[in-house]
């Protein structure tokens, strides 16, 4: 879930149309600020330097993306960010094409660019969302990502950040949509590039270990790290007065809990009885708007999986090898775009060959990057190994998402919509039935 990008092909440019929204004119500190004169007044946005980045403090309004304003407010942080292109003169606000991207839940995501000025490169902006600072530590991620895009070059550059969003590189691809996971060579793609990812050291992101993030002899977890966290924001939710009765049964937040921490209970006596999931840095999030095929690629002696690229590491964070599997494969029965896009169809869980399929990919390239040698006996007992590894970790994945989709309910609730654009709360009751469903399955009482 998450943050996607999808369905690009779709999305046209929108006409500029006149709104009151506008960026508030900051000279708080003129040797540090940068400023660009546009068509309509000057508008002066000061800078200064977080998490290692170029900050513009200013705020864009994701749902006056359509107005003037919004266009002459977006251009004036990106020359004041000085990205790399946008300083020419010719650039105009009245030039600006802005295209909405759909699908983005935890975020609102556009595609920036200027057509008929030359060598202006397309950017991809994020505005960040309401509730997602109760999900996601921003500071955090900046560090991460840039990280990964520098030293480990996964995920695209960031150019620098404002107030509610930020400003990163546009790779010239098309997002995934549900129908690829299923094709078999796009799906050996995905599990190459997923153990390229897992073989990254976690504490050149994470930074060294100390004795208060240690979960026995490893690293502490994202999953249950971010249950525990979210879990206080969730009831508060849930005690919104405009959540129904009928709504607090389904999702008994005490209830979930309790199997949640006897859920984790069983996982760590099987996790001692048969092994533990290796530990590595994980996406947490490769459902398909994620992922993205470039139509041209980035270096031409590049190996034929790097056409896939995996964006949007929000979630990104040290997990076990199953659990980023298993939500993967959980994200093969969801579907985005459709009319019910809060509606997961486990009917469309990946088969047996399927799983068989991605999980030979990936034991071969963690193989490869390993410099390692197996036989086929061998490998058959790490596939096998891998199935039950991500069978026991299964449930962690929807029992993450409920509660990240009761989290994110809380804007549309405060709002009072009783129609939303994505029903988060209905996407929690399909996680949660998936979650008391695969605990049942597994013999967890």
């Amino acid at each position: 879930m998450c943050g996607m990008i999808a369905d690009v092909a779709a999305v046209s440019p929108s006409p500029l149309m006149s709104s009151s929204s506008s960026l508030r004119s900051l000279v708080l500190n003129p040797s540090k600020s940068s400023s660009v004169s546009l068509s309509q007044p000057k508008v002066t946005i000061e800078v200064d330097f977080v998490d290692g980045l170029t900050n513009a403090k200013a705020k864009l309004y994701a749902r006056s993306y359509k107005s003037s304003d919004f266009a002459r407010d977006l251009l004036a942080i990106l020359v004041a960010l000085r990205v790399p292109g946008w300083h020419k003169t010719q650039v105009t606000p009245e030039l600006l094409s802005i295209r909405k991207v759909s699908g983005a839940l935890t975020n609102a995501i556009f595609f920036v660019s200027c057509p008929t000025v030359a060598l202006v490169p397309t950017l991809l902006l994020r505005i960040y969302g309401p509730s997602s600072g109760s999900l996601i530590s921003r500071s955090h991620e900046l560090r991460m990502l840039h990280i990964l895009s520098s030293r480990c070059h996964f995920g695209p550059r960031v150019y620098g950040t404002f107030t509610n969003g930020r400003i990163e590189e546009y790779f010239e691809s098309v997002t995934l949509v549900p129908s690829d996971l299923r094709d078999r060579k796009t799906s050996q793609w995905i599990a190459s590039r997923m153990a390229e990812l897992h073989s990254v050291d976690i504490s050149v992101v994470e930074g060294p270990l100390t004795v208060s993030s240690l979960e026995g002899k490893s690293w502490e977890i994202g999953v249950k790290k971010n249950v525990k966290a979210w879990m206080p924001t969730a009831r508060e939710v849930l005690g919104h007065h405009s959540v129904s009765e009928a709504t607090h049964r389904t999702l008994n937040i005490d209830r979930f809990y309790e199997l949640w921490v006897r859920y984790l209970r069983w996982l760590s006596h099987v996790e001692k009885v048969e092994g533990a999931s290796r530990r590595v840095f994980a996406h947490n999030d490769t459902q398909y708007g994620n992922i993205l095929r470039l139509t041209s690629p980035l270096r031409q002696d590049a190996p034929e999986h790097h056409q896939i690229v995996v964006v949007d590491f929000e979630y990104a964070a040290p997990n076990p090898v199953a659990f980023d599997i298993a939500n993967h494969f959980h994200e093969w029965t969801a579907d985005y775009q459709s009319s019910t896009p809060h509606l997961l169809d486990p009917s469309r869980y990946p088969t047996m060959e399927e799983r068989q399929n991605f999980y030979r990919a990936y034991l071969a390239h963690s193989r490869s990057i390993d410099t390692c040698t197996f036989s086929v006996p061998m490998l058959h007992s790490e596939v096998s190994q891998l199935e039950r590894q991500v069978r026991v970790w299964s449930p962690a994945s929807h029992g993450m998402w409920t509660v990240w989709g009761i989290v994110q309910a809380q804007d549309s609730l405060e709002r009072g919509e009783l129609e939303p654009e994505f029903d988060y709360l209905a996407y929690a009751t399909c996680r949660m039935e998936g979650f008391i469903r695969e605990l049942s399955e597994l013999g967890v009482q």
